[in-house]
């Protein structure tokens, strides 16, 4: 059943990475190819690596631990289960992604995800590896597979990634639904429940004077909800014109993903 989830995910990386180069996103020249290079480990480390190494020592620790209650809650109702991800993970990745926009040493690891000159699918994984081997939303999660709730966790993480992967694509699905007056109802419901486009490039925007961004804001990955309930919410169903970070010192791919195991040499850059 886990190859669901790399199914899915990998098939929303190709239809809106194709959307993207269709409309040539991969041709205008702005990102280098340390852009590419970090873009491209972390799409392939991430999900296959991390993520999965994680749940299988958290099941053989707790199989260790606590081998009485393995699949011990594998028959409550399905809802509970669902209900149980979207706390201990979306909720706690809410959190997780905010302390890392006001906590300094979070925030190196964060960075990388905000030195991206421009949006797309491939920004979707873009974090320094530590930022997600201590990630608590996936330690919860591999806690509540080992429970028994691995078949409904196979699901909830495909459709979480289309909706991340799809907030993040340039090929800006969202715009349709501004479009027509007759759908602003259904949109007014659909962008404070979800992430789109609009709402997480706003939070990429690199400069809060556009009346657009929010970088400080805008926390949500699948849940926009989360924002829309704590205060950090902003909508304004346009996109930024510039992204990046307040900083511009850029540095090579391994030092921005291997940070603080790496450091940079600039004295100018936040990973010295």
């Amino acid at each position: 059943m886990q190859s669901i989830g790399y199914i899915t995910t990998a098939a929303a990386l190709l239809v809106f990475g194709s959307l993207e180069a269709i409309g040539g996103l991969y041709t205008n020249g702005k990102r280098s190819k340390d852009d590419y290079t970090m873009e491209f480990v972390c799409v392939f480390v991430l999900p296959v690596l991390i993520q999965p190494a994680i749940m299988v020592f958290a099941g053989l620790s707790l199989d260790h631990l606590l081998r009485n209650y393995k699949d011990s809650l594998a028959h409550i109702n399905t809802w509970l289960m669902i209900l149980s991800f979207v706390i201990f993970d979306d909720f706690t990745q809410y959190w997780w992604h905010r302390l890392a926009h006001v906590n300094s040493w979070f925030w190196k690891l964060h960075r990388p995800h905000h030195t991206a000159p421009q949006m797309g699918v491939l920004v979707s994984y873009r974090n320094a590896f530590l930022y997600y081997a201590i990630m608590p939303g996936i330690w919860f999660s591999s806690l509540l597979v080992w429970l028994g709730m691995g078949g409904v966790y196979v699901w909830y993480l495909a459709v979480k990634m289309v909706i991340v992967i799809g907030a993040h694509s340039d090929f800006r699905w969202d715009r349709f639904l501004y479009r027509y007056k007759l759908l602003h109802p259904l949109t007014w419901i659909i962008e404070r429940i979800i992430s789109t486009p609009a709402t997480h490039f706003a939070h990429h925007g690199l400069n809060d004077e556009d009346n657009i961004s929010n970088a400080n804001g805008n926390f949500g990955n699948l849940f926009f909800f989360w924002d829309v309930l704590f205060g950090t919410a902003k909508i304004t169903r346009q996109y930024p014109a510039e992204f990046g970070t307040w900083n511009p010192v850029k540095d090579r791919w391994y030092v921005e993903l291997f940070y603080p195991f790496l450091r940079s040499k600039n004295k100018d850059s936040e990973l010295h």
